[in-house]
C-alpha cells in the first residue's frame, strides 16, 4: 500500500505526489525514502483523491486526535490541485474539527495556469509557502527551480495569499551547507513581513525532522 497518510509530531500528514517544480538542495527525499517509517515515495504520480480519502477514514479516529493534516510530502501538492480540492472539501465536512494546512513552494498558480488561492481559501486553515532565500540568485542555487521565475512566482503566490486573507507563513531553512548558500534571514523575514505573512525559521536536521 502506498502511504499517502502518515503521522509525525502527533500531526497528520498527506502524502499526494511526488512531482515537484523544485529540486531544493536540503529536500529530505535526496537523504532518504521515508519519513518515521513510512515511505513516502509513490508507485506514480497518478494518485486519486478517492484514495487519499480511503485512507483518511481508516485513520480518521488517529487524525481527529491530531487536530491537524497537512499536505506536505516528497513532492508538491498543488499540482495535484484538483484532488487536493476533493480532500479539502471532504475533510471539511466529515473532519470539520481538524485544521487544514497546505505546505507549498509557491508554484500552485503557475501549474494551474489560473489563480487557484480563492477556491483554496474556504477550504484551508493556513498555508505554509517556501520562501526559501532573500533574492533571486540565492533562490536558484538552493530550491532547483525547473521553471523560468520561479522566485517571482512564489512572492506572487505569496500576496495571493495574503490577499484573500488566508493565514500565510513564508519559511526559510538554515544551517545547511552555510559555506555554500548564504541565506540572510533578516532580509527574508523583511520580505515575508512586507508581503503581510508570518515568518519562520527552520533549522535544517539531516534526517529531515
Amino acid at each position: 500500500m502506498q502511504n499517502l497518510v502518515y503521522f509525525l509530531y502527533n500531526k497528520a500528514y498527506i502524502n499526494i505526489t511526488n512531482a515537484c517544480t523544485n529540486a531544493c538542495k536540503f529536500c529530505v527525499r535526496d537523504i532518504k525514502d521515508d519519513v518515521v517509517g513510512a515511505n513516502l515515495w509513490l508507485d506514480n504520480n497518478n494518485v486519486k483523491a478517492q484514495d487519499v480519502i480511503e485512507q483518511i477514514v481508516a485513520a480518521k479516529d488517529k487524525i481527529n486526535s491530531c487536530g491537524e493534516i497537512v499536505f506536505c510530502g516528497y513532492g508538491e501538492p498543488l499540482i495535484k490541485f484538483d484532488e487536493v480540492k476533493t480532500v479539502c472539501e471532504y475533510l471539511r465536512k466529515n473532519l470539520p474539527e481538524v485544521k487544514i494546512r497546505i505546505n507549498t513552494n509557491g508554484h500552485g498558480n503557475f501549474v494551474n495556469k489560473k489563480n487557484i488561492v480563492p477556491v483554496l481559501k474556504p477550504l484551508i486553515d493556513s498555508i505554509s509557502i517556501s520562501l526559501n532565500a532573500q533574492d533571486e540568485e540565492t533562490y536558484n542555487k538552493i530550491s532547483s527551480p525547473k521553471i523560468e521565475n520561479g522566485y517571482q512566482i512564489m512572492l506572487d503566490f505569496a500576496k495571493e495569499c495574503v490577499k484573500e486573507d488566508i493565514d500565510t507563513t513564508m519559511s526559510i531553512v538554515t544551517k545547511f551547507r552555510e559555506d555554500i548558500y548564504k541565506i540572510d534571514s533578516k532580509k527574508c523575514e523583511k520580505i515575508a513581513h512586507d508581503i503581510g505573512a508570518k515568518f519562520r525559521i527552520r533549522e535544517w536536521i539531516e534526517n529531515g525532522y
